[in-house]
């Protein structure tokens, strides 16, 4: 994983998951980035994990609440703007499952960036932007 920021996309594996994103009309991959580290009963990779912490950027953003505005998420950016899609209960529900998910131990994110203070703001920031309703 090429990573140069502690944010939801500042790393490789989500800025091409959020380029795959704007090629749909709906949220269905911010649900299937979500069950995929939700399915991970043992070790989280990182890749997975940072498409999942992407998708909860997503919808912070659909919530009016994004943590992160760059030249890295100009893309998804843009299709936040033009879609009439919004979470649902359910799924800031598990956006939330994630965020506990990445901070566990068997995780490889967390273990890349467990020293880091920013990178645990970072995560809590995005859990009170999707919790904050």
């Amino acid at each position: 994983m090429g990573a140069w920021s502690h944010e939801p996309f500042g790393n490789d594996d989500a800025g091409d998951w959020g380029s795959t994103l704007v090629d749909e009309n709906d949220l269905t991959p911010i649900e299937a980035a979500f069950d995929r580290a939700l399915a991970s009963d043992d070790y989280l990779e990182a890749d997975t994990a940072s498409e999942a912490v992407a998708a909860v950027e997503v919808v912070a953003k659909l919530l009016g609440k994004g943590t992160q505005t760059d030249a890295y998420t100009a893309e998804v950016d843009r299709w936040v703007e033009a879609t009439s899609a919004r979470p649902d209960a359910g799924l800031r529900a598990k956006a939330l499952q994630v965020l506990d998910r990445v901070v566990q131990d068997d995780c490889e994110l967390k273990e890349l960036w467990e020293d880091d203070p920013q990178w645990q703001e970072s995560i809590s920031e995005l859990r009170h932007a999707v919790n904050d309703q």
